[in-house]
């Protein structure tokens, strides 16, 4: 391995740190590296062309109290394969927050876990005063990487590649001003658009929008809810977005308070079906039984129908704190098992206003990837991560056939866990699930990390190529596969 430290950013983080989400698997990264030359095992698919690239929370400062695994600073670790060869870097988000905090040499803002008024200066998100981390989600469109917050903020654009900091997208500035943009873009590389969303506690609590494959904002309209809401992800069919308004949100007296207490109210789920186009009385409503979707799968058009895919669950069922350390129990609502995530289907009928629901499969899974070619079209796989019981920590991998239902799955040895597992379609492939599925590693047994290859047709084998990284990795979610034929 041919590797080159970049930078060794100062921390001050306590050096007998305990919390759970800042030590073991969770214990951030402070150095930056390039590897031009990594050690393969194995060898690397001549036809896996393009770059893997993942965001994750990476704290770089104590916390202002109560510390929040989502308050984390972003850092982008990037792997690129171009002929059976490949290059991997990790660089912080170069936001303006942590810029703040590194300047100050301690925290600034109060995270999720915290009351707003505890924040030393103004901030930014839908739940107001949060440092814009950055660190949620991260996509690749118009040839370069896109980082968001899942509370609302910035667009951050990097080459996907070399993940040299391009500043902020400039399309921002076309949004209502102080809202910002929601994590979850979603990008349909057939048309090459951006489709987004954001939320605030302020009417009208919800917009949508689009920007094209050039990077400029084209459509964007209110979406009227019953009040602040805390919507999480989105969809998109070939003509349509899916936006939700589900039962999981701020407790209206708390908000009252400048607390931010988030409960399960006992209300339909609702879904606001438009034209990707379409204007706010072109708004069709649905509800459906209540529950809470982080992510979806995927959505498409069938007939009369658009069907939409995602990890239904149910947060009454957070709540259980049995067994668990201490440290872990504010935290159940992190964990896949105790709330019971597993992949769900609804069908919505535009024409008679009609809604049936009901599971694809029972058994717990969330974080589902597919094919990107078929993304907003009719799909058949979808490749997902189990977790680790208590922890928001991912063990294993699935891969599971909606048409059947059939599972197929492979566990990580114990001590090792993976990141959130994109689908990479092989160019000369014909079928949807020709391709690859890669992945970030986290081997606590020898402290070491690896990006993991497996044929998407047949993950249970196991890695086909291992790619050893030059340290540990911070454990991380979301991700994005950006062949090399997308623009750049």
């Amino acid at each position: 391995m041919k590797s080159t430290l970049i930078s060794d950013t100062p921390s001050t983080l306590p050096s007998d740190d305990d919390h759970p989400y800042r030590t073991g698997p969770w214990a951030p990264n402070m150095r930056e590296y390039d590897v031009i030359e990594p050690t393969v095992l194995g060898e690397i698919p001549p036809d896996l062309n393009g770059v893997y690239i993942r965001n994750t929370e990476n704290p770089v400062h104590d916390s202002l109290g109560r510390y929040h695994p989502f308050d984390g600073d972003g850092m982008l670790h990037s792997i690129s394969f171009e002929n059976g060869r490949c290059e991997y870097r990790n660089r912080f988000m170069p936001t303006d927050g942590l810029a703040a905090e590194n300047t100050e040499g301690k925290p600034l803002w109060a995270g999720l876990r915290e009351r707003p008024d505890k924040s030393l200066r103004d901030g930014c998100g839908a739940r107001t005063k949060l440092k814009d981390s950055s660190s949620t989600d991260v996509v690749v469109h118009g040839g370069v990487a896109a980082t968001s917050f899942y509370q609302c903020g910035d667009i951050y654009e990097t080459d996907p590649i070399t993940l040299e900091p391009l500043g902020k997208a400039n399309w921002v500035k076309g949004v209502t001003p102080g809202w910002g943009v929601s994590a979850h873009t979603k990008v349909d590389e057939a048309t090459g658009e951006m489709l987004f969303f954001n939320y605030s506690t302020q009417a009208p609590y919800m917009h949508y929008g689009v920007v094209d494959n050039n990077r400029e904002l084209v459509h964007y309209i209110p979406v009227e809810l019953p009040g602040p809401r805390l919507p999480h992800d989105m969809a998109f069919t070939t003509n349509y977005a899916i936006l939700n308004d589900l039962p999981l949100f701020w407790d209206d007296e708390a908000l009252k308070q400048g607390a931010y207490a988030v409960r399960f109210h006992r209300l339909p789920s609702r879904f606001a079906i438009v034209p990707r186009r379409g204007r706010p009385e072109d708004i069709v409503w649905f509800e459906a039984a209540p529950a809470y979707v982080l992510h979806w799968i995927n959505a498409f058009e069938q007939g009369d129908e658009i069907i939409l895919d995602g990890y239904k669950q149910d947060p009454a069922k957070g709540t259980v704190t049995h067994g668990l350390p201490d440290g872990l129990k504010p935290f159940t609502m992190l964990d896949i098992n105790a709330i019971g995530a597993h992949a769900y289907r609804w069908r919505f009928n535009m024409k008679t206003g009609a809604v049936i629901e009901g599971p694809l499969e029972e058994a717990l899974s969330e974080f589902g990837m597919i094919n990107p070619k078929v993304a907003g079209k009719p799909y058949k796989y979808s490749w997902a991560m189990t977790t680790k019981p208590g922890w928001f920590l991912f063990d294993g991998l699935v891969r599971l056939d909606a048409t059947t239902g059939q599972r197929q799955q492979y566990k990580f040895p114990d001590g090792v866990f993976a990141s959130e597992s994109p689908m990479a379609p092989s160019p000369a492939g014909t079928g949807e699930d020709d391709g690859y599925v890669i992945t970030y590693t986290t081997d606590m047994n020898t402290d070491s990390s690896q990006c993991q290859i497996f044929d998407a047709k047949d993950i249970g084998t196991g890695p086909i190529a291992r790619i050893e990284l030059p340290q540990r990795i911070c454990v991380g979610t979301h991700s994005y596969w950006a062949s090399a034929d997308t623009k750049r």
